[in-house]
């Protein structure tokens, strides 16, 4: 069913078989429209999230292996931006850029890579600070050899867990950008700009409300469970990696 066909005739229809979620204000079949913008919703967060991930890991990795100037700089504007409120930091980098697809993806990777690079870098340093990559160090491993096989089997449980959680926060926040109107713009929707549009009939008809409402609860739930899940399964084959490649233990299989 064409998620844009209205028939005023059928506004405000309650669910049905034919019609599972009801019909909006102009008709329109609520389910059809949570289908199809869930592409741009979970486009947006997916896309949002696998750029703030990368970018954090790659900036907490720079300041933990670099030091000095360079993790000075990156720590004291990692520190600015959080204390920074990112629906305001992103309400302005759409009011300069305009509503829209990308500028709502650049609008929350501006702010959203900060605690991915706090966490890498905090536990890169501790990881660091090891025994067995001090070990490494005295035989001649070069940087890109510790952070190739201590440094990252440690960060991946941590960073998973965090892009998870980060996925369900940007999906909630694209949310409210599109509700309060600057984000996808019609003749596109997506389920903020859903919720923005069944708010006035939410007395008359909740369903409204309802499904896209339960559409971004559900698919956060989901993630931050399967990230979860991902990490707890994945953390003890990280610490056996990291077991296995630390030099004492490739010492011991040699003698």
């Amino acid at each position: 069913m064409d998620p844009d066909a209205q028939s005023l005739a059928n506004r405000l229809e309650g669910p049905s078989l034919a019609k599972p979620f009801g019909t909006d204000h102009l008709g329109r079949d609520i389910f059809s429209r949570i289908v199809y913008g869930g592409r741009f919703s979970l486009a947006i967060a997916a896309i949002a999230t696998i750029a703030t991930s990368t970018i954090g890991v790659c900036l907490g990795l720079l300041s933990a292996m670099k030091r000095g100037w360079i993790d000075e700089f990156l720590t004291r504007t990692n520190d600015m931006l959080l204390a920074l409120p990112e629906i305001v930091v992103a309400l302005l980098v759409i009011a300069i850029m305009g509503p829209g697809f990308a500028s709502m993806i650049v609008a929350v990777t501006i702010m959203g890579w900060t605690p991915t690079a706090r966490l890498v870098r905090s536990l890169s340093f501790e990881i660091l600070s090891k025994d067995y990559v001090e070990v490494a160090r005295h035989l001649g491993c070069s940087k890109w050899f510790i952070i190739r096989h201590h440094v990252i089997p440690g960060l991946a449980s941590p960073v998973m867990a965090q892009t998870a959680l980060r996925f369900g926060l940007l999906l909630v926040g694209l949310g409210a950008l599109s509700y309060l109107g600057v984000g996808v713009q019609p003749p596109q929707s997506d389920w903020g700009s859903m919720l923005a549009d069944a708010q006035p009939y939410a007395a008359r008809a909740p369903w409204g409300l309802l499904a896209p409402g339960a559409a971004i609860f559900i698919v956060t739930l989901s993630i931050t469970l399967l990230g979860n899940a991902i990490t707890h399964r994945t953390g003890r084959r990280d610490l056996l990696l990291i077991e296995a490649n630390s030099p004492d233990k490739k010492a011991s299989h040699v003698q």
